[in-house]
């Protein structure tokens, strides 16, 4: 049988990954090298969809893009100079074809395709509405709910009924849209999930990280604002529309902890340098006597450095990570499943035995990765194993785009940190505080009105309503109610 790599199931999942080429010689090629930038934020499926002036054409598949874009034929059956695409992980909809994006649809206008980085927490409700009034769905993705928004508006420009649509949605959405009139990209209202804009000659490209701008040569020139549209029109003309007014932005903080690739830039600011500074935050909050500080890699490394640099604590490879091991392997049985661990973290023995260590990761969610690695360790020889993490206890479930495990099943949840320390059986375990956590991001300290992130997993401060999830709370409520009634 085929399994998950027991390491993946224990991290947050990237949420999706969108690129955009508008007015572009072989838009398509240049997407697909944009996507493989992109794939850290989606392992499960990738498409593109390109317009050649006349027609769309679209090629969606499950896997990476390396296999499936990188064979010519695929790009020659996605001509035109403008073109879009996604990596996907479901954080919304079931794991099939149907569900990979772009999905495209014809509409009275013409075509329409749209890629989505986010999650719409009013979906279910506004699907439920659209089956209703006649609308048939082909995707169980809360991305469809957008098409169908727009095919029923009842204004009369396409912009309008796209904009009508977007303000009867709630959530976290960055949006790529494919018209035969141009190229939309544009954020949430709070601009939750990011979305940067970039130029490549005479081009226009919009990417969910500029490190996808670095690969395919282009210069970056800003990010798209909070409640922002941009408009790119087959001419070149670009246009800029804010229809939600005034907003306060609350853009994901997990960006700058994990999500994001270590070279990309958030708000002129280096992910590499925040994390970091975010390690040298921790160091300060949380200091022990040890021999070397280790990262557990690769997202713990910049915080380790950040780390040892502040302590005065070497910086050590202590746990070697192979590179070549897939996101699945076979596992006949018990004993094989536990030595499967090792196929993608190994203990630096030589370095390690008889020596006190200090771990650096950016999370821990269920826990379960990091009671392999402290077991890993003692089995190697460590004198002493403490833990340090680089972001506070997750605590809540993400709704915005990022497939979060039930609230019963995160550790922080369910332990308090001397609890979670016995479960790992670490001789110490400490997190950065939310407020150590938001200096390192050049804050003060986090605002108690207002804050100036979304860090509701570790908060429980969602910035919008939960209608879906309130939904089911109530109907649970109701579900409990009749069963005593009875």
């Amino acid at each position: 049988m085929f399994t998950t790599n027991p390491f993946d199931d224990d991290k947050l999942r990237e949420e999706c990954g969108i690129f955009g080429v508008s007015r572009g010689e072989t838009a398509s090629a240049i997407v697909a090298l944009g996507l493989h930038a992109l794939q850290h934020r989606g392992q499960e499926a990738a498409g593109i969809t390109s317009w050649d002036g006349h027609d769309f054409h679209t090629h969606r598949a499950m896997g990476h893009v390396a296999g499936n874009f990188d064979r010519d034929e695929v790009i020659r059956a996605l001509p035109g100079e403008s073109a879009c695409g996604h990596v996907r992980y479901s954080t919304t909809g079931e794991t099939s074809l149907r569900n990979v994006q772009p999905l495209y649809a014809e509409l009275n206008s013409g075509g329409f395709a749209v890629a989505h980085n986010g999650n719409i927490s009013n979906a279910m409700k506004v699907r439920r509405e659209l089956i209703r009034r006649g609308s048939i769905f082909q995707s169980t993705s809360d991305t469809e709910v957008i098409i169908h928004l727009v095919a029923t508006s009842s204004y009369r420009t396409l912009l309008d009924k796209f904009i009508d649509a977007l303000k009867q949605i709630e959530g976290a959405y960055s949006l790529i849209v494919m018209t035969p009139e141009g190229m939309i990209a544009c954020r949430d209202p709070l601009g939750i999930r990011p979305l940067v804009m970039g130029k490549l000659g005479d081009a226009t490209i919009f990417a969910s990280e500029t490190v996808a701008f670095d690969v395919v040569g282009a210069d970056y020139v800003r990010s798209i604002d909070p409640g922002e549209l941009v408009i790119v029109t087959n001419d070149g003309q670009i246009r800029s529309h804010r229809p939600f007014g005034e907003t306060h932005a609350r853009p994901c903080i997990f960006e700058h902890v994990y999500f994001s690739r270590p070279d990309s830039i958030i708000d002129n600011s280096s992910v590499y340098s925040v994390r970091k500074a975010i390690g040298a935050q921790l160091a300060i909050e949380n200091p022990v006597e040890a021999d070397y500080v280790i990262p557990v890699p690769d997202s713990g490394v910049p915080a380790a450095i950040g780390y040892a640099q502040e302590s005065g604590i070497p910086f050590e490879l202590g746990i070697i990570r192979s590179h070549y091991i897939g996101r699945t392997f076979i596992q006949p049985g018990d004993k094989v499943r536990h030595l499967g661990v090792k196929l993608k973290h190994n203990a630096n023995r030589a370095l390690i035995e008889g020596k006190r260590i200090v771990l650096i990761d950016d999370s821990i969610v269920r826990g379960t990765t990091s009671l392999k690695i402290v077991q890993m360790m003692r089995e190697a020889g460590a004198a002493e194993v403490h833990m340090r993490i680089a972001s506070p206890p997750t605590k809540h479930s993400c709704f915005y785009g990022v497939d979060t495990p039930e609230r019963t099943k995160l550790l922080a949840h369910k332990l308090d940190v001397g609890g979670m320390q016995d479960f790992i059986h670490a001789d110490s375990l400490a997190f950065i505080s939310i407020d150590g956590l938001y200096k390192a991001l050049g804050e003060a300290k986090r605002a108690d009105i207002r804050p100036q992130y979304c860090d509701a997993c570790f908060t429980g401060d969602y910035p919008t309503t939960l209608t879906d999830q309130d939904d089911v709370v109530v109907t649970n409520q109701l579900e409990l109610l009749a069963e005593r009634v009875v």
